[in-house]
């Protein structure tokens, strides 16, 4: 097991990649920063969007019993105060009258004094404040005036515009229970203590679903979203032995929830929630129906009941399984080179499928005219079908590592065999060369894009 000073090394080096590489930047570092606030550099960008669409692809693509919706981030202040979000959303923060920080007054021991970063406030004897509330909401003001009438909300949470909105997706899409509204979207906190690089964040972004069912079904479809969520964990390169389930226990769940479950994943920086599963009972639509005087409920058909249905919530962060498959992905090994000298290889060995760039297209020479165009062609005729990035500057085994420290699993080079110079047998193949295993194979220009797009699935 690696000790504490390795794995905050280990964090160290993926936060330097992540900014040398394009995958996360600091928002308005050239003005000293926002705290809690981060960019997605060219990469990261990419890895956002190949994770979102492949969540969106399993969850309403390839199944008839979940929809999706796009709600407003502006949020209308009665829908929170009827969700219990305004008078209930805070957090206990204490304030410290030597250093003037502020600190979670229930994470004291965890978070760690400005003037001794190496001491918690408690280690550091910190003069501390009586813990207060602290509304985690960010306001804001619609329209000309700016009375209490005209108060809205960043959401802070995406699931409020599902519920407020039920009834509608109900009416026009027919589904029958159980089904499902998903939804990927931003939402906003104004965290007392962001930390952990993008981990916990003032603005981030879920990937979440209510799964409407029977008040009979619930606990069971809890359980059963909790394995389908570790499989796809799975199926994006976070392997099961890295994922922690915590049954969170009477007193410390959500007041909406009856039954949760946290998906947690083993960061250098501790063991943290990826994603929660919870069972919200009839809680969100009861309220909302009540808070309206419009009563939402569903009508059984076959039955002809009327009820209101209860709701399973799997919530994903995205930002934080980026994190995750950044934290997992990245690699160090020693090789040793053509002059027999050690080096050390940088690699992120992301899954094929959510990795930044697909293919790599290298021209052995670029002062080859020939071998310049038809690597041209090549990348050509991968680019409608993949991310490819094309590079001729530097030897090859240099362009390579490039590669590697950015995960694309393959790279396709044209050398004098592709162009026919050696002979008729190799014209028109490139040598395609594997990231993990590095192992290199001739491939048909013709079946490159079965070859590689074969392997991204």
């Amino acid at each position: 097991m690696a000790s504490d000073s390795e794995r905050n090394e280990r964090m160290e080096k993926i936060v330097s990649l992540c900014k040398r590489r394009g995958f996360i930047f600091q928002s308005a570092e050239m003005y000293g920063g926002l705290n809690g606030c981060w960019d997605y550099g060219p990469l990261g960008a990419e890895i956002k969007r190949n994770l979102k669409n492949y969540w969106w692809q399993k969850n309403v693509i390839e199944r008839d019993d979940i929809v999706g919706l796009d709600g407003s981030i502006l949020t209308h202040q009665k829908v929170l105060k009827a969700s219990g979000h305004i008078g209930g959303f805070s957090d206990p923060m204490v304030d410290c009258r030597t250093c003037k920080a502020r600190f979670r007054a229930d994470q004291v021991c965890e978070q760690k004094c400005p003037e001794k970063p190496s001491k918690s406030p408690e280690e550091n004897a910190c003069d501390l404040t009586q813990p207060r509330e602290f509304n985690l909401m960010f306001s804001t003001h619609v329209g000309a005036s700016s009375d209490e009438g005209s108060v809205a909300y960043l959401r802070p949470e995406t699931a409020q515009s599902i519920f407020v909105q039920f009834k509608n997706v109900l009416e026009t899409t027919r589904q029958k229970l159980p089904f499902g509204i998903a939804q990927i979207g931003k939402a906003f906190r104004n965290e007392i203590n962001p930390r952990n690089f993008t981990f916990r964040s003032r603005e981030f972004e879920q990937m979440e679903i209510e799964f409407f069912c029977r008040a009979e079904d619930g606990l069971r479809l809890t359980d059963e979203w909790l394995e389908r969520r570790i499989g796809f964990y799975e199926e994006i390169g976070i392997p099961r032995d890295k994922l922690h389930i915590l049954d969170v226990p009477d007193g410390e769940r959500a007041h909406y929830s009856s039954k949760t479950y946290d998906i947690e994943y083993d960061f250098p920086f501790g063991i943290q929630e990826l994603e929660g599963v919870a069972y919200r009972t009839d809680y969100d639509l009861r309220k909302h129906g009540e808070a309206s005087g419009k009563p939402i409920e569903y009508f059984d058909e076959q039955s002809k009941e009327k009820f209101v249905p209860h709701v399973v919530e799997p919530s994903a962060g995205c930002d934080r399984t980026i994190l995750a498959l950044i934290c997992e992905a990245y690699d160090e090994e020693s090789l040793t080179n053509d002059k027999g000298k050690e080096e050390t290889r940088i690699v992120m060995r992301f899954d094929p499928k959510i990795a930044p760039v697909k293919c790599g297209v290298f021209p052995l020479l670029k002062n080859k005219p020939e071998l310049v165009a038809k690597a041209k062609e090549v990348k050509a005729l991968l680019a409608p079908l993949m991310n490819v990035f094309y590079d001729e500057s530097a030897a090859v085994g240099r362009r390579y590592r490039r590669q590697d420290e950015i995960g694309t699993p393959f790279c396709a080079t044209i050398d004098f065999d592709t162009i026919g110079e050696n002979g008729p047998e190799l014209a028109d193949t490139v040598t395609v060369r594997e990231r993990d295993s590095m192992a290199q194979e001739r491939v048909k220009i013709e079946q490159l894009p079965a070859y590689i797009g074969g392997k991204l699935v």
